[in-house]
């Protein structure tokens, strides 16, 4: 067995909300728990006692009586949660009134805003009488394009604490990306921007505002926020428009929250599009909010006293996950902006000045950091840091390394997974385990995650798809309008009944870790050999000329052979002494299947907005298949290079 990379100490562990969690349970119980992995074991074979604990832990306001916990829990999808139980987000997320920093908004120019809980609950119930006015009641649809700023957290809870429905998408989608999506949900009121900034450009939004609000018949009210200049250009939109400022011209008064049932939807999210319509997917008040609590307290340690921060914009579900600290009461850092502008360490910076407890990012920006020399531990303070989180995609075990030698010894490293489908995560991070290296800490506690082989067997130490096999209060509660759950039961349960299939392609390992492999409908099958693509992207990382890369199977003579694309560092040309290089680090770390039957070079390796590779999309292109979606991506040019190549015609 692998040693542990980071190992928490005994005044960590005695200290962490987890223990804290335990000890509740163990003196209800009456039943002793050695470790975690004892009480995730029980919290699995007990679903109703664990939510039941979990609910009363995070202090949840709400109406009603709590039992019965769930009903026809056999029934996956279609069991009841909490069915007694009536509450508001907003009012649970809004529950602290002081000085205290709830939001501190920096933005690549190194503009800084602060808002005090006070003054956040000041602006929020300002809005909601503004809306009020307007006749927003509950269950409209309320959507933002905006940027990742304080407006769109108050319009969110302004939003929630009127019972409506909540839905957004970041300024970098285009007119057909927003439509796809609030075009499904017909909207009623619209928040948007000006513009924005990134990489040091200003990027105006005007021309895409007027195609979305002229093409969404259902809007009946578009609010717009100045945020790059200072002029109330918005006499052309075609609707009924206001300025943020004029809008928000109320007078104080106290919120009125509107109390729902637990399944009362609360936000819309969006799958990322590239094969079809994005789906609509549809989440409840009471399971996005009880959910975020045990991973934001419990798995992440999450006290008032922290300062919390993922890199993320408001169309990844990161954002609603990082949104909900608020009902912690910590302190939440908002950046809007490219990561690298004006300088590779920006983020690392506003670390280091805001005193960031917990930094959360993408794999893909630990690697680019990395790939730029980057040594944030060397150039900056980082004392207060105690947890770093990644998403997005596997966190390779060469970066597990760099963290620990370039950013910091001390911290914990908890790379986590879950989607926009469970707006949260099947595995997360644990303050009372180590840290292996290239492993998920530790699945989440009542979420009965297995690895199931193609007979449909659980495996331990053995790949698979990666399932979840008993219901669990943050799944889906429908997808908007599918007529009897047809698109969202195809979505997840076509494979196995009752038994949640979440795509992607893993291995629980020994020490109850998980690690992933990629997404299980792009693992590759070369002669009948299932390969993981994240197998061949840990060993193509480690080539320094290689700075991105994209891997699909290609169909050929009766079997399938593996392509493999690289980006290479500006005035690198791919020759014959670098694909050996390439060929050799693959063959010699994992296996000779894994290694590629081509490799090409391109400019740009095509990604979703949300910064995904879309492997599927370049296996559709490079075999002349259409790409429906192609406003899914943030790059769609970059396909082109995939198409009619001469060298994978022979």
């Amino acid at each position: 067995m692998s040693e542990p990379i980071w190992t928490p100490d005994d005044n960590l562990i005695n200290s962490s909300n987890m223990t804290d969690f335990l000890r509740l349970i163990s003196y209800r119980e009456n039943q002793f728990f050695n470790d975690y992995d004892e009480l995730y074991h029980w919290s699995v074979d007990h679903p109703d006692k664990f939510w039941r604990y979990m609910f009363t832990y995070a202090d949840i306001i709400h109406d009603g009586e709590i039992d019965p916990v769930v009903e026809e829990l056999e029934k996956f999808p279609g069991a009841k949660w909490f069915s007694q139980v009536r509450l508001n987000f907003a009012e649970n997320l809004l529950r602290y009134r002081d000085n205290r920093p709830a939001l501190v908004f920096w933005n690549e120019r190194k503009d800084r805003r602060e808002l005090s809980y006070d003054e956040l609950y000041d602006q929020v119930a300002r809005l909601v009488l503004a809306l009020d006015e307007i006749g927003v009641r509950t269950g409209d649809r309320i959507v933002g394009y905006m940027p990742n700023i304080p407006e769109t957290i108050i319009a969110m809870l302004a939003a929630a604490s009127m019972g409506a429905v909540w839905s957004s998408c970041s300024p970098d989608f285009g007119v057909k990306g927003v439509i796809d999506r609030f075009g499904q949900i017909k909207p009623k009121i619209m928040f948007t921007v000006d513009g924005y900034y990134y990489g040091g450009k200003e990027i105006n939004l005007h021309e895409r505002v007027k195609q979305v609000t002229s093409e969404l018949d259902s809007l009946e009210k578009v609010i717009v926020l100045p945020y790059i200049m200072s002029s109330d250009d918005i006499a052309d939109i075609p609707r009924d428009t206001s300025t943020w400022q004029s809008f928000m011209d109320q007078p104080a008064h106290e919120i009125q929250y509107d109390r729902n049932a637990f399944s009362h939807p609360l936000y819309i999210m969006y799958s990322s599009g590239t094969t079809g319509l994005p789906k609509s997917i549809v989440h409840g008040i009471g399971g996005t909010l009880l959910q975020h609590m045990k991973e934001l307290v419990l798995h992440t340690d999450l006290k008032r006293d922290d300062k919390i921060f993922y890199f993320t914009t408001c169309g990844w579900m990161m954002w609603n996950w990082l949104v909900s600290s608020l009902a912690v009461g910590s302190t939440i850092l908002l950046y809007d902006g490219s990561p690298t502008h004006p300088d590779d360490g920006i983020l690392w910076e506003m670390a280091e000045k805001e005193g960031m407890t917990v930094f959360g990012t993408s794999a893909k920006y630990i690697s680019a950091i990395e790939k730029a020399g980057l040594k944030p531990g060397e150039k900056y303070n980082l004392s207060e840091l105690k947890a770093i989180l990644s998403t997005g995609s596997p966190l390779v075990p060469e970066n597990y390394d760099y963290v620990y030698s370039a950013i910091k010894k001390d911290v914990r490293l908890s790379s986590i997974s879950g989607g926009t489908d469970i707006v949260s995560c099947f595995a997360l991070g644990n303050p009372v385990k180590p840290v292996y290296r290239g492993e998920l800490q530790t699945r989440g506690l009542g979420m009965a995650v297995e690895v199931w082989n193609e007979q449909g067997e659980s495996v331990v130490g053995e790949k698979g798809e990666l399932v979840c096999t008993k219901a669990f209060p943050s799944a889906p509660i429908h997808f908007w309008d599918d007529p009897g759950d047809e698109r969202y039961r195809a979505a997840y349960f076509d494979t196995w009944e009752n038994v949640w299939r979440h795509g992607d392609y893993a291995e629980i390992t020994d020490h109850g870790g998980l690690i992933i492999y990629g997404r299980s409908d792009a693992v590759l099958n070369p002669g009948g050999v299932r390969i993981g693509t994240a197998e061949i992207y840990r060993q193509v990382e480690q080539v320094a000329e290689v700075l991105d890369s994209i891997v699909v199977g290609q169909e050929w003579e009766n079997d399938v052979r593996v392509i493999l694309f690289v980006k290479l560092r500006d005035g690198v040309t791919l020759d014959d002494d670098l694909r050996s290089i390439i060929v050799s680090r693959i063959r010699e770390n994992a296996t000779p299947r894994h290694v590629p039957a081509k490799i090409l070079q391109v400019k740009d390796i095509p990604r979703t907005i949300s910064g995904k590779i879309v492997e599927l999309a370049v296996r559709k292109t490079i075999h002349g298949e259409e790409v429906k979606n192609m406003d899914a991506l943030a790059n769609p040019e970059a396909l082109d290079e995939f198409k009619n190549r001469d060298e994978l015609k022979s």
